[in-house]
């Protein structure tokens, strides 16, 4: 296939010809842009009602679970359980932390819990827990640390995502945990430890 000089400077550029004396020198935004326009192409083309597959959805179905009551709770005083099941990396605390959170219940939004388990490299955070700043850490690892007032957001240390929180149910005096809301270390998913 023989390619003419009028192609090659229309998309080299005659200066990039006889600066490297090749036949054809893409440069990376020439390259970015026309593979941009190519997979653009692509996507647009596979839109179609015979090119979409037919995937239905899948909805994560978690046990509801009693793990205390509201009036035995005690601020800045956790008490541990086992949630979504008693499998690997389960370990999770509930705690009345004095202080609204993102994510609590109660009367004063105060009432949280997350799983033990850094996400990091699945340090253990067992009896890390700072009264005095609402956090769950250092994890003994590489020294993370989460905010259990912003939804378990790292504070500091090597971690990337948050902390994996126990979505709370309050039913009279009655505390159930029904759902979790981030990736439990060590699992693909939350219901298959």
């Amino acid at each position: 296939m023989t390619t003419s000089k009028g192609l090659i400077e229309a998309i080299n550029g005659p200066a990039d010809i006889r600066k490297t004396s090749k036949k054809c020198v893409v440069n990376r935004r020439t390259f970015l842009l026309t593979s941009g326009i190519a997979t653009a192409t692509v996507m647009v083309a596979m839109h179609t009602s015979e090119g979409l597959a037919k995937v239905p959805a899948l909805v994560a179905t978690y046990e509801r679970k009693l793990i205390g009551k509201l009036s035995e709770l005690k601020v800045d005083e956790p008490l541990d359980f086992n949630y979504p099941d008693e499998g690997a990396y389960s370990d999770s605390m509930i705690v009345k932390l004095g202080k609204q959170a993102g994510g609590g219940i109660g009367p004063d939004k105060d009432v949280v819990a997350f799983n033990y388990i850094c996400t990091h490299q699945g340090g253990p955070l067992h009896g890390t827990y700072k009264p005095n700043d609402k956090a769950l850490g250092p994890c003994p690892l590489h020294l993370t640390t989460f905010d259990l007032t912003r939804h378990g957001m790292f504070i500091s240390g090597q971690a990337y995502q948050s902390l994996p929180q126990v979505l709370l149910e309050l039913e009279g005096d009655n505390i159930y945990a029904v759902g979790m809301f981030g990736l439990i270390y060590g699992r693909y998913d939350n219901l298959k430890g």
